[in-house]
């Protein structure tokens, strides 16, 4: 497939479509479809364009892979192959995922917020983290969690107004 205008520039980022424009996009295929439509608006996108647009933007992903990908051969791609795609369309990677992963990502984040303001949290531990550490829009968000603690036990004036029993909980499974 080749682009129709031989526009070279690329597309343009799109926001992400809301709750009541979007269709049901069960699938990659359906997704990654609905992007190109999105995205290319009367165009045609060969894979080796989309691949050099997203090399251009810092990923990586083959054109055959996502030739593969539109032809519904890749049902399952990494984490990855997800940011890749996000970086060639424009938007957040996360578009990409299963829902029940985004779901079960949104459940896990409402239980440490919970867990953290009844004092059952009151301080991170990272554990099996790779060479990069913690990601810095998740250490931002940790801090700023750490901040709001110090400040709501500290109360005015420097006077303990916090839960004073609170201990250093270590959640099980990977830290957040």
């Amino acid at each position: 497939m080749a682009m129709d205008d031989g526009d070279e520039r690329g597309p343009q980022p799109v926001e992400p479509p809301g709750p009541d424009e979007l269709p049901r996009l069960d699938s990659l295929r359906e997704k990654v479809e609905y992007m190109v439509e999105k995205t290319f608006p009367g165009q045609k996108i060969s894979g080796r364009v989309f691949a050099e647009l997203v090399r251009d933007r810092g990923g990586s992903l083959s054109h055959s892979y996502f030739s593969n990908i539109l032809a519904g051969k890749v049902t399952q791609p990494s984490e990855d192959i997800l940011k890749a795609l996000g970086l060639g369309f424009g938007v957040d990677w996360r578009f990409f995922k299963e829902e029940s992963e985004v779901v079960d990502d949104v459940v896990a984040g409402l239980q440490f917020l919970a867990k953290r303001r009844t004092g059952e949290i009151s301080g991170l531990a990272g554990r099996g983290l790779d060479d990069d550490g913690l990601p810095p829009e998740l250490l931002r968000f940790a801090l700023s969690l750490l901040e709001d603690a110090a400040r709501e036990k500290d109360g005015p004036e420097g006077q303990s107004g916090g839960n004073d029993s609170a201990v250093n909980h270590r959640p099980e499974g990977p830290a957040a």
